[in-house]
This record gives structure tokens, C-alpha cells and sequence, in this order.
């Protein structure tokens, strides 16, 4: 596989970017609904479990980010509008600085958190093996495609909202992406991110589904129906 140039970040040892979480058949079975996990002291980790969810039909799970300044909240309702209807296990948690670990040094604390969280869904509900994606927006998009490419033995999808660079320190497996960026963005200017990005995940044989819309640093709702449809097609 032909490797990509990455942003450099200290030393990114992989194996800390590394998620060692995996599903398996639940023990104790989950109910549907908002919950918070208890993990993070006052940055709480959130999930949110569609309504129609059965133990019996595992459902697609999807990790989502928050940008930089945000909290779980923010993460969580990028996907929320559509969860029930998608049927869409949400996982929602809080870097523990104000953004991600690896955008102000490198990955540790933040990628501990997430595998914490994920145990906890793994041994309360079935989860589809064949659609697990992390994504985010921002800064979130930034780190959902760096731990996406790193875990792509786990993740079998990832979903950026406009982000502004990738830093894997390894690339394990080969995840469908979906990236979008707005052409006004002015926090991430696409011709120095997007356009940029796309480019390199193609010339390394990921598949990527780019979408390109009239708009700033945001996320419109036909974008979020379109990576949702791309994500669960019915």
C-alpha cells in the first residue's frame, strides 16, 4: 500500500493511536436512549441508542468528534437528527484538553478514553461489525481520519466534515471515507486541507466519496443525510 506523507507529531508511536476494543456477543443487555458512561469526570462521554434498537439485529455504530472547544454534546449532534431513523448506535465523548491529543502532541490520553468507552457499549449491545465508523467535525474530522486510517482493521468506515490534515502514524486495514468540505471555509480553507487531502488518500487506493458544497466552515443537512445514506444504505 502506498504509504501517505504525515503531519508531524512528535513521534506518534502507533501503538498508542491503537483501539484494542473489539464487539462481541453483549452480557448485559443495554436499553435504548441517551446515556452518559461515567467515564471523564466533567467532560462525560455520552451514547445514544436508537429507539428501535434489538439485541437481536446488530446495529451500525458510529464514534463521533466534537471540534475543537466542544464537548460530547457537540460530537453527538452531528448524527442525532438521523440515529433513529438510521438506526445508528451513537458514541459521543470529550477530548481531555480542549482538543485532541495528537493535535497538541501526540495520541495517549484521549484514544485511552474512547477504548474505555467502547468496552463499556461492546458489553451492553450488538454491534454490526460491517459498519463501525468514527467521524467528527473540525478538528474532530482532522482526528477521526487519523485514528480511522490507524484502526482500519476495526473502523470500517470514517466520515470527515471538514477537516485539516491527517496524522497516522500507521495505516492498518483500508476503511471507506467520506470527507466534505464547504468552499467558503474560512477556519479550514479547503485548498489547503481538503484539496489536499483527497488527492492523497486516492494516490494511497482508499476509497473516498468527496463532496464539495457552496459554504463555510459548517455542516448543511443534505451533507449529514448524504454520509449517513453512504454509511447505512438501505
Amino acid at each position: 500500500m502506498p504509504q501517505l506523507r504525515q503531519r508531524q507529531r512528535g513521534s506518534h508511536p502507533s501503538a498508542d493511536a491503537r483501539l484494542l476494543a473489539r464487539p462481541y456477543t453483549p452480557a448485559m443487555p443495554g436499553k435504548p436512549g441517551l446515556h452518559r458512561l461515567g467515564i471523564g469526570g466533567r467532560r462525560e462521554t455520552l451514547l445514544y441508542v436508537p429507539e428501535g434498537y434489538t439485541p437481536q439485529q446488530p446495529a451500525p455504530l458510529a464514534v463521533m468528534l466534537h471540534g475543537a472547544g466542544g464537548q460530547a454534546q457537540h460530537g453527538l449532534d452531528l448524527l442525532r437528527r438521523v440515529a433513529d431513523a438510521a438506526g445508528i448506535i451513537l458514541v459521543a465523548p470529550a477530548s481531555r484538553a480542549s482538543t485532541w491529543d495528537v493535535i497538541t502532541g501526540d495520541y495517549g490520553p484521549d484514544v485511552v478514553l474512547l477504548d474505555l468507552a467502547l468496552r463499556q457499549v461492546f458489553e451492553r449491545y450488538a454491534v454490526d461489525r460491517a459498519r463501525i465508523a468514527v467521524g467528527g467535525f473540525s478538528d474532530g474530522a482532522s482526528y477521526a481520519l487519523s485514528l480511522g486510517l490507524t484502526n482500519g482493521d476495526f473502523f470500517t468506515h470514517a466520515i470527515a466534515f471538514s477537516p485539516g490534515f491527517m496524522a497516522p502514524p500507521d495505516q492498518r486495514g483500508k476503511p471507506w471515507l467520506f470527507i466534505s468540505h464547504g468552499t467558503h471555509d474560512e477556519v479550514l480553507p479547503i485548498e489547503m486541507c481538503s484539496r489536499r487531502i483527497v488527492p492523497m488518500l486516492q494516490q494511497a487506493e482508499y476509497q473516498v466519496t468527496y463532496r464539495e458544497f457552496d459554504g463555510p466552515h459548517t455542516i448543511p443537512p443534505a451533507i449529514v443525510d448524504a454520509a449517513v445514506a453512504w454509511f447505512t444504505p438501505r
